[in-house]
């Protein structure tokens, strides 16, 4: 499983992958995405937009869209099975996360999905050329298989709240996960879900190029949480959670679980999630 590639390693190989740029931003940032990513990306690039992308069926935000949402989506992008998928953001890495366990999700072959290290921050560090050339890709016929134990729903939250067989980490800041600031969503309550542990995703990212910190520093984040063997992941709304998993996939190779709905459903002042 190789779940990140270096800068070097993509520039020297950029015909060789399909290039995803996944960069969302909170909506109050007042910063546009795709207009930043008409403005410049990395050649071969094309942009991914995870809200337009989500499930259609769900009033909640940037949930994952079902199977044949997906196939068409990853079709009209002319993406191949044997395609090596490589994805980076101008955010602080979890869109691209995001994006990297949807591939792995729905079935795309593990060792053919990375996240490149540092994202497109890294890539202007370095200098490395950026590009407003769209590119275009004949439409394929993109078949996928969901992975459905990599994602919990309210009723598997709650029968661990129970039972406790595994883990659950929740990538959001501290002060959100101890219920000290409002949430930034409207209509939802402030705390965390019972039992549960709270790690900031930044915690494991470089501040200085948004790298991940090195596997050993990892190790000792995660090992400071006293955690069960198996553990799944949870955050405000499915996105950073995906840094955390992608960050215990650098430790030992296993494929995230992700609480989709997170606290956007479980927080919900008014809950009709529960199901």
């Amino acid at each position: 499983m190789k779940p990140l590639v270096e800068t070097n390693w993509l520039f020297d190989n950029l015909d060789k992958v399909r290039i995803f740029d996944a960069t969302w931003h909170l909506p109050n940032s007042k910063r546009n995405a795709e207009d930043e990513f008409k403005k410049g990306h990395i050649k071969g690039s094309l942009f991914f937009d995870i809200d337009k992308h989500s499930n259609k069926n769900s009033k909640l935000p940037h949930m994952m869209p079902d199977k044949e949402q997906w196939e068409n989506i990853i079709s009209n992008f002319g993406v191949k099975k044997s395609d090596h998928i490589i994805i980076y953001d101008n955010s602080d890495l979890y869109s691209s996360c995001r994006l990297w366990f949807s591939f792995i999700y729905f079935g795309h072959n593990v060792n053919q999905v990375s996240v490149l290290n540092g994202g497109l921050k890294k890539w202007k560090i370095e200098k490395k050329k950026i590009t407003s050339e769209i590119n275009y890709f004949d439409k394929t016929n993109y078949t996928s298989l969901e992975n459905k134990e990599l994602i919990l729903n309210r009723k598997d939250i709650d029968n661990n709240i129970k039972e406790k067989k595994f883990g659950l980490i929740d990538a959001r800041s501290k002060a959100r996960f101890e219920g000290q600031v409002p949430e930034p969503r409207p209509g939802l309550k402030t705390g965390s879900i019972p039992n549960s542990k709270n790690l900031p995703y930044g915690e494991c990212i470089n501040k200085n190029d948004n790298t991940f910190k090195d596997v050993e520093e990892l190790k000792a984040i995660f090992k400071n949480l006293n955690l069960n063997d198996k553990i799944a992941f949870t955050c405000g709304s499915g996105m950073t959670a995906c840094v955390l998993g992608l960050a215990n996939s650098l430790i030992n190779g296993t494929n995230p679980i992700i609480y989709d709905e997170s606290w956007s459903g479980y927080g919900l002042i008014n809950n009709d999630n529960k199901k």
